[in-house]
């Protein structure tokens, strides 16, 4: 039995927005241990600049240890593998065992292809560091294809999903095909078609119809060649097959069309809706009262019926009040549920282009651009 004059042992399972601000929030109350598998945090919102060359890769990775510095906080590298609830401790693949009073589960999310052929072996996703320099490398190598030809051979860059990261890529790549590479070669940039193809009737769901509008307008502003109500049937090597019975020319595809519950998630053997964690709404996992999931990993159901959105504003709320909930056990005092305040929504289209929805409060093109900077 643990003394009480012991800080309780705090261990944190990802160091994303969630992880690395419950962290924080419990610094001082706790002996947190943070642990995650990479030893450096990817700002996820940036990410689509660095594969458009608009940012370099060092700009988006930030050191966990850096952003620990003189916090008191440990930190561990490694991935979760398994939980012994009996003696409350976690096992790495490092093979190291940690032992908690109380389990923070942030580990994020991943990829999903909704069962889509061809997606894990032909289109490149967004979730990684790594995965934008793969995109950014194919893109710009085939640009220098385009030169070295010199012919009417077209490149097509498609993006799959009609979302903030789909449209801020797509938009994104347009900039840089209207900028500089049309500077270093006319010819080659003007053959480089961009496609957005999204499932449902209109991009930005999240928005207001008029937003969801005038983001689309933008984007064929810059050219981009917008697909709505165009599912994906399969994804090929240089094409991509439609639910309709037609298809697209595609040298490089990129996946932008969601999000799942990370899987290491399922590894650890906690109860899951979907493929996020099964939680109340104190944030506590099914049946382990002293472990908590956030972000986008945590399967928790709004006043709406929905689940929440895997956007970083949650996983924060979230953060903090898993934080305040186990000062009040440690305190003896009944926990309170979760309520997320919405503060809006932002996505940008181009440079000097973005659409703001917060409340009733709308703003586009170039204020609302500064404002999303």
């Amino acid at each position: 039995m643990q003394k009480t004059s012991q800080k309780p042992r705090v261990v944190i399972l990802g160091a994303g927005f969630g992880g690395l601000t419950a962290a924080r929030a419990m610094s001082d109350d706790a002996q947190v241990t943070l642990v995650d598998r990479h030893n450096f945090q990817t700002f996820l919102p940036l990410l689509y600049q660095v594969s458009t060359a608009g940012l370099a890769a060092d700009h988006v990775a930030h050191p966990i240890r850096g952003a620990l510095r003189k916090s008191g906080i440990a930190f561990r590298m490694g991935s979760p593998i398994s939980i012994d609830h009996k003696n409350k401790s976690i096992k790495l693949d490092s093979s190291e065992i940690i032992d908690f009073d109380y389990l923070i589960v942030a580990l994020g999310s991943a990829t999903a292809d909704f069962g889509v052929p061809g997606v894990t072996e032909h289109a490149l996703g967004m979730k990684s560091v790594t995965e934008a320099l793969n995109i950014r490398a194919e893109v710009m190598r085939r640009f220098e294809d385009l030169c070295r030809f010199e012919d009417d051979t077209i490149f097509s860059i498609s993006v799959v999903g009609g979302g903030p990261t789909g449209v801020e890529m797509a938009g994104a790549f347009a900039e840089l095909v209207r900028g500089p590479l049309k500077n270093d070669q006319a010819h080659a940039a003007a053959h480089i078609k961009i496609n957005l193809i999204e499932a449902g009737p209109r991009i930005l769901p999240m928005f207001s119809e008029k937003l969801s509008a005038h983001g689309k307008k933008d984007l064929e502003k810059l050219g981009v060649s917008v697909y709505l109500n165009t599912a994906v049937k399969e994804i090929g090597p240089r094409k991509i097959e439609m639910k309709d019975g037609s298809s697209l020319p595609s040298e490089v595809t990129i996946w932008a069309a969601g999000v799942q519950g990370e899987p290491a998630g399922a590894l650890l053997n906690l109860p899951l809706i979907n493929t996020r964690i099964d939680v109340g709404q104190t944030l506590q996992v099914k049946n382990y009262p002293h472990i908590f999931a956030i972000g986008d990993i945590a399967g928790l159901v709004g006043e709406n019926g929905r689940m929440m959105p895997m956007v970083a504003p949650v996983a924060m709320q979230q953060a903090r009040h898993v934080a305040k909930q186990i000062k009040r056990l440690i305190a003896g005092q009944e926990l309170k549920p979760f309520k997320y305040i919405d503060k809006g929504s932002m996505a940008t289209i181009g440079r000097h282009k973005a659409i703001v929805e917060v409340g009733k409060f709308k703003l586009v093109g170039a204020p609302a651009w500064f404002a999303w900077r």
